[in-house]
């Protein structure tokens, strides 16, 4: 009798998966999350299963995606069972977002929350939801003690040897290549290089032809870290792992989101996933965040800053190239030859021109030789005191750089860094930084993030040179999907190292590449130099989006991104290649009755450009095909 109640106990407990209750589908059906314990009985490790319904055929993506928590007090991994399962709720909301890839959003999923008890009854929920194009999950519990610390998490990526993969390997500034590979076994590039086991994200995987998923987590709030990947113990397992090994919890906790986007590469690309899960925003009037381009001096001058002539030569390019912003980089304190930062920020605002300012972070490059300015932003008492004494000045914005990791004390410090600039109504730039995780939404003045491996990169190694083609179109599928990413593009000159890419390339980063401040890095000699049309198209350019479409493309081979601004259609394509390519995209898909096309082509010498414009759409094949030049590019403007 004793057994049989037991047994009608356990009955009881796993009804919810025994009745198909396990799963929560998106709102268009395609995608499904089906929760399991792994074991076969009471007690195991909860897991998800994740399926794509692709025209009709099924795909599981992962089978067996291990979850769960350990503390130094409790054990939320190996041994749980599901207690209960809620009803599928939705989630509907619309906001809107002043920067980024498109202004009007739809966070619109199915979420159940899975209750699991281990058999000390301490207990953990699994929170998932079902989106269109993907599925986050994260986890929250309680702490049973007054210093409880989360020891790791269980969160485990199966992925397969033959899948391909691009991934970057760990860098503290995300500043890597997102190299394309089948296995999880990674080779060194050279014999002084040990092969790497740790990835940040995002990482993108196509699972099945044509198939993509893009892992990253998004949401971090105060008193969370970031986290990253690791497959030291199986290589075919990504295991998430946190950037602290004791992480601090009191009280109820929820964790970051674990997202994963799924879809088509247009799915990827397109998706506001990261924002959708991210807190609103904590602005309340926004009306002084403004999104545009910004003259910058550090690519051609890397300390230029302190000298008061050059600075003045790249506001003056600022007001003839009609772009709102100039930044002063690293060193102005040392502001020397004629003139101070005063006298360079009242420079720029009689001829129209908003200043930004460099500041070392000072958590990550300190001491001797570290450029300044240094420590100021650090205290609470010191910062306020510096962001009210920069709004006196007629300072429009920081750049605060070199930050020291991912995990809680550091995030905190962003936050802070955020926070007290609202009531100042300065704009944030982060370099050295970690990587956009949803902080564009619930901090609109956050414009732009570097995490990349961008143009600046032209000043310090040879490598970017024979690599940037390939990069670039990698870059949209990856690093710029998840958030603003500050690669400061169109440089027509060279800097320390040269480019290879065409002059049509370099044109078409600048719709490519999404960021609200969009620092332009080349020399003004460069810019006034350029034909009378490309000039105008950078005087003009938008850099934040209405609306953003995938019109064809394959990581590392070539990309074709439309945006639009009002009712305005920005086209950038780019070859990948060292080959010559025929870039094609449909013009169909683009709404609204724009009748004119401008095309900027490569031209037949190197370094130079094609322009055809103001030709009428309607003179136009269906599919428009433009030829590229190796390492080529295009822009295409419809009105």
């Amino acid at each position: 009798m004793q057994r049989f109640i037991q047994l009608a106990l356990l009955l009881a407990f796993i009804t919810p998966c025994a009745n198909g209750q396990s799963h929560v589908a998106s709102p268009n059906g395609k995608i499904t999350a089906e929760v399991h314990v792994t074991k076969g009985n009471a007690f195991g490790q909860p897991s998800l299963t994740i399926t794509y319904n692709n025209n009709g055929n099924n795909h599981t993506l992962f089978e067996n995606l291990l979850t769960g928590l350990k503390t130094d007090s409790q054990n939320l991994t190996d041994s749980m069972r599901l207690i209960s399962a809620s009803s599928p709720s939705e989630v509907v909301e619309e906001y809107t977002m002043i920067t980024g890839k498109k202004r009007l959003c739809s966070n619109h999923a199915f979420e159940r929350i899975y209750s699991f008890e281990n058999p000390k009854g301490e207990t953990m929920d699994l929170i998932v939801r079902a989106y269109n194009d993907g599925v986050a999950f994260r986890y929250r519990f309680s702490s049973i003690a007054e210093q409880e610390k989360i020891a790791e998490e269980a969160t485990t990526y199966p992925i397969a040897e033959g899948i391909k993969r691009w991934s970057q390997p760990s860098r503290i500034d995300y500043e890597g290549f997102y190299t394309l590979t089948q296995s999880g076994i990674s080779e060194p590039e050279t014999l002084q290089q040990r092969s790497n086991s740790h990835w940040s994200y995002p990482m993108l995987l196509e699972p099945a032809d044509s198939i993509f998923v893009l892992i990253t987590e998004a949401n971090i709030q105060r008193g969370q870290c970031g986290s990253q990947l690791n497959n030291a113990a199986n290589s075919s397992a990504y295991r998430v792992l946190l950037a602290d090994k004791a992480l601090p919890v009191r009280g109820t906790w929820l964790s970051p989101w674990r997202v994963l986007i799924i879809g088509s590469l247009a799915d990827i690309v397109e998706s506001t996933l990261v924002t959708d899960v991210s807190e609103q925003s904590k602005v309340a009037d926004t009306g002084w965040i403004s999104p545009g381009p910004v003259a910058w001096i550090y690519w051609a001058y890397n300390n230029g800053s302190n000298d008061y002539q050059i600075v003045k030569k790249y506001i003056d390019l600022a007001a003839e190239m009609n772009w709102p912003y100039n930044l002063i980089d690293w060193k102005w304190n040392e502001m020397r030859n004629g003139g101070t930062v005063n006298d360079a920020v009242q420079y720029a605002a009689a001829k129209g021109i908003k200043t930004l300012l460099w500041y070392n972070s000072s958590t990550s490059w300190n001491g001797e030789g570290a450029p300044g300015p240094l420590y100021v932003l650090n205290g609470k008492e010191s910062r306020i005191n510096e962001y009210r004494k920069l709004k006196e000045m007629g300072v429009s914005g920081i750049k605060v750089d070199f930050f020291n990791g991912d995990g809680h004390e550091e995030m905190n410090y962003y936050i802070d860094l955020l926070e007290d600039a609202i009531d100042h109504r300065l704009l944030i730039n982060f370099h050295g930084a970690t990587l956009p995780r949803g902080w564009q939404r619930t901090y609109p003045h956050m414009m732009t993030v570097e995490a990349v491996y961008g143009a600046e990169w032209y000043n310090n190694r040879p490598i970017l040179t024979d690599r940037a083609a390939k990069h670039n179109t990698t870059l949209p599928f990856t690093r710029n999907v998840v958030g603003p990413m500050d690669y400061t593009p169109g440089t027509f000159s060279d800097s320390q190292h040269p480019h290879i890419t065409s002059h049509g390339h370099e044109l078409a980063l600048t719709v490519v590449f999404e960021s609200a401040l969009q620092h332009m890095p080349d020399r003004p000699e460069s810019y006034c130099s350029l034909p009378e049309p490309v000039k105008e198209f950078l005087s003009s350019l938008p850099t934040s989006w209405d609306e953003t479409k995938l019109l064809a493309g394959y990581p590392g081979e070539s990309v074709v991104l439309a945006r639009r601004k009002g009712h305005t259609w920005y086209i950038g394509g780019l070859n990948g290649t060292d080959a010559p390519q025929t870039l094609s995209f449909r013009t169909a898909v683009l709404s609204g009755t724009n009748k004119t096309i401008t095309l900027f082509k490569d031209g037949a010498e190197e370094r130079s450009f094609t322009i055809e414009e103001g030709s009428n759409l309607s003179d136009f094949p269906a599919i428009i095909g433009v030829d590229c030049a190796p390492r080529g590019g295009f822009v295409a403007i419809i009105k």
